[in-house]
């Protein structure tokens, strides 16, 4: 045959090599084989990862509360409580650090994934030489589904344009349910995914709870694996948005809470204490620190918070207590479902937090999050960091709140300052993990406390031993990355083993510490201060579990040592360069300038992600020119909104008349533009920036000035959560009332089009601000 002769080509593979079968010139001559399919162990456990978002050390009953976790009760009487458990202090490291099993700087995440410097410990994405859980665990023939925040993809990178080589499905999982970024509204979600697409959404069911829906999500994906494959294992990561802010929760859960934490933060703390004493998860003689006593996260005693301060201070404290109590209610129905299908005892179940808990509510709390959210060293003084709001709304879909940080104190009880910190508070928390088939309860009255120091990077190599998985040497055609986690089964079948993780440096913003046992070096770093020696602090962990004694000046030897460990770690790993007042973490891939061009949106296009939005208005001038082909007498509806109830501003018409609304972190003004008459029209909204943080806005219509609004505080930081939409006002409005008239309020003219264009940025703009430094200073150098 004449192919035979011909040169073998490497680019057209022989279609028959390797087949184990023989293909003949038909049926009847040839023996047909299959490619053997892979799959689990037989027995193989399932795995469930329940991650909360900023749960401090005691906010569960194994850990010391008192609010009622009846199915994470049941849990740690069953499995393990490991009460020396470690994390990184902040979201988007430590995820990537339990998905990876290595040092978060190595992978690309030393900050939250809403910064792109361009070094490589800020590059945000998890290359292809190093494999994730759910990688591994696929390979190895375990069905994948992730629900709830992933946080592990820049948000410069949350459109529906990216290429998504970082979302969740490119990263191992075969199902996601969820959001993308870091925070979000737990009524009005601003961006739902599912799988690889954004979901176009214009109104939530009544009653919508994403903590509830997430949950049902999950459910419904074991469910269907299982009405098509009863034997395939399973990996479930179940990321709750909450506990982090804004907080909110369901009326009929915060009711339950009602009245529980008038007594306030100090008598809570004493008593969670007590409970973690007596049951074991400190040795007799532990301490309970002074209150935070640290500059910008002091805490006052409960009995100088003003009288009429105190209900709403409660308040805030019971929409908390009601999150975490409707987590647990959440994971009761998804236990309750392993339940029924026989598998509860079968699956690993690990419940863990992300980081301590937060102080960012600032000293008196805040019904206005992004507004106390927002971090600019040029504030003005009249830029308050919060809003009224009665006291009926706070905690509902209305407010956007989140509590003093005496009660994060509280939350992080016995340890001292939060999330964010290499002290305790940020890096201690909550960790059970339940697996009675393979890791029953050891017969020692130990009562599944397990002190042994472990590490985030140990959950990895630690799940893949009990199920019986290799983690790859080659992953993507190039060798893997090695592990920096160690397993810790021993620890689990023992309290008397030995930990299985023996030294660990830790950075954040900063904020730096080093382990080797029994000692901790630890700074609280101030922002733009030098990094020099007299920072470090030297504890004891073993004997001083709380951080209350420093010993440096009795070990000078000791804080030399580790201080240069901490240095060769941090260049082993990535972490440098440190944050420091150069404002590098402001800059951004130059790329990123293609977000501020203008942009033509036509009506029925779905919502523009929040960060491409952000892009068009933040700091700037900007105007919006809206295209109505035809406007009818009787028309009405939202020509354009950008953000929800925590910020933005809308313009629509109603009873024939245009209007402007503005929504100010919270505090609502309208403005009357006049008749909108039938025909053709151009609407121009123009904002301009003014000093002191503030826009002029300016309503035309075919040329003609009709309506104005001046002098109110720029939307920035993480306002307008929501992004823009043309002809509605999706999910949450910027008008509550204009909500609760209409619903989303969908323009019923012929609307072709809104342009934005972004115009000049405002002097205190941080990119301008730290750009005219720098070429100042380069004119001295």
């Amino acid at each position: 045959m004449s192919s035979a002769a011909e040169a073998p080509n490497p680019r057209r593979r022989d279609p028959y090599a390797g087949f184990p079968g023989r293909a003949g010139r038909t049926f009847a001559d040839s023996e047909p084989a299959w490619e053997p399919r892979g799959k689990a162990r037989p027995g193989a456990p399932n795995i469930v990862v329940v991650l909360i978002d900023d749960m401090g050390y005691s906010d569960i009953g194994p850990f010391g509360s008192e609010i009622p976790t009846p199915t994470l009760d049941s849990l740690a009487e069953r499995g393990v409580r490991l009460t020396n458990y470690h994390t990184m202090p902040l979201c988007s490291p430590a995820r990537a650090a339990l998905l990876t099993g290595l040092n978060p700087h190595r992978v690309g995440y030393s900050f939250v994934a809403n910064a792109d410097p361009g070094f490589p410990g800020y590059a945000m994405e998890i290359a292809d030489d190093i494999p994730t859980l759910p990688q591994i665990l696929h390979g190895a023939g375990y069905a994948t589904f992730a629900v709830g925040k992933w946080h592990l993809v820049r948000d410069s990178a949350s459109n529906a344009a990216d290429d998504r080589r970082n979302w969740p499905l490119q990263k191992g999982f075969d199902r996601y349910y969820g959001v993308l970024e870091g925070l979000t509204s737990l009524f009005h979600p601003h961006q739902l995914v599912r799988d690889n697409s954004p979901l176009d959404i214009d109104e939530l069911p009544e009653g919508y709870y994403y903590t509830d829906d997430i949950t049902d999500e999950a459910i419904g994906m074991i469910k269907s694996l299982r009405a098509h494959d009863a034997d395939k294992p399973f990996f479930l990561y179940v990321a709750h948005n909450a506990v982090h802010g804004p907080l909110q929760a369901k009326p009929s859960d915060i009711d339950r809470q009602r009245g529980r934490y008038d007594e306030g933060w100090d008598a809570l703390r004493d008593k969670r204490f007590a409970r973690q004493i007596a049951d074991g998860l400190f040795p007799p003689g532990t301490r309970l620190p002074r209150r935070n006593f640290e500059k910008g996260h002091e805490v006052g005693p409960w009995d100088e918070v003003p009288a009429e301060e105190r209900e709403l201070y409660a308040r805030y404290m019971e929409v908390y207590a009601a999150m975490v109590d409707n987590i647990d209610q959440n994971l009761g129905r998804l236990t309750q479902t392993l339940e029924e299908l026989g598998e509860l005892d079968n699956t690993i179940i690990v419940f863990t937090s992300d980081n301590g808990g937060t102080g960012e509510g600032g000293a008196e709390g805040t019904r206005a999050y992004f507004k106390r959210f927002v971090h600019h060293p040029g504030l003005p003084e009249e830029w308050n960091g919060d809003v009224d709001r009665e006291l009926d709304l706070v905690g509902g879909p209305r407010s956007l709140i989140h509590y003093p940080r005496g009660w994060g104190m509280a939350s992080n009880t016995p340890f001292r300052l939060y999330k964010g910190q290499t002290y305790a508070g940020g890096v201690r928390v909550p960790f059970v993990l339940s697996w009675p088939a393979g890791l029953p309860r050891a017969e020692q009255d130990d009562g599944g406390v397990r002190p042994q120091y472990q590490y985030v990077t140990d959950i990895l190599p630690t799940l893949l031993e009990l199920a019986g998985v290799e983690r790859p040497e080659e992953h993507a055609g190039v060798p893997t990355q090695e592990l920096d986690g160690a397993s810790f089964t021993p620890v689990l079948a023992s309290a008397s083993e030995e930990s299985t993780h023996r030294e660990q440096y830790s950075e954040m913003t900063g904020n730096r510490s080093y382990y080797r046992s029994p000692y901790k070096l630890v700074t609280q770093h101030q922002f733009g201060a030098p990094y020099d020696d007299g920072e470090w602090a030297l504890y004891d962990i073993v004997a001083d579990p709380t951080e209350i004694d420093d010993l440096t000046a009795e070990h000078p030897g000791v804080v030399k040592e580790l201080s240069e460990a901490w240095e060769a770690a941090a260049w082993r790993n990535g972490v440098f360069p440190l944050a420091d007042a150069s404002g590098a973490l402001v800059f951004r891939n130059p790329d990123e300038e293609e977000l501020r061009r203008p942009v033509r949106i036509l009506a029925g296009t779905p919502e523009l992600e929040r960060y491409r939005s952000a892009k068009l208005v933040s700091f700037r001038d900007f105007e919006a020119a809206i295209e109505i082909a035809h406007h009818g007498e009787d028309d009405a509806g939202v020509l354009v909104s950008h953000g929800d109830q925590g910020g933005g501003y809308s313009v629509y018409v109603e009873d024939g008349h245009l209007r402007f609304a503005y929504n100010e972190y919270g505090v609502l003004h309208e403005v009357d533009a006049g008749p909108l008459p039938p025909g053709p029209h151009t609407v121009l909204l123009r904002a301009h920036t003014r000093p002191r943080f503030r826009w002029d806005f300016t309503v035309s219509v075919d040329g003609e000035d009709t309506a104005w609004l001046e002098g109110v505080h720029l939307l920035i930081g993480m306002a307008p959560l929501q992004g823009i939409s043309v002809g509605v006002d999706r999910k949450s409005p910027v008008s509550w009332p204009v909500h609760e008239r209409h619903g989303a309020f969908r323009y019923t003219g012929g609307l072709r089009a809104v342009t934005y264009t972004p115009g000049a940025p405002a002097a205190y703009d941080p990119e301008t601000v730290i750009r005219t430094l720098r070429e100042a200073a380069a004119t001295y150098e």
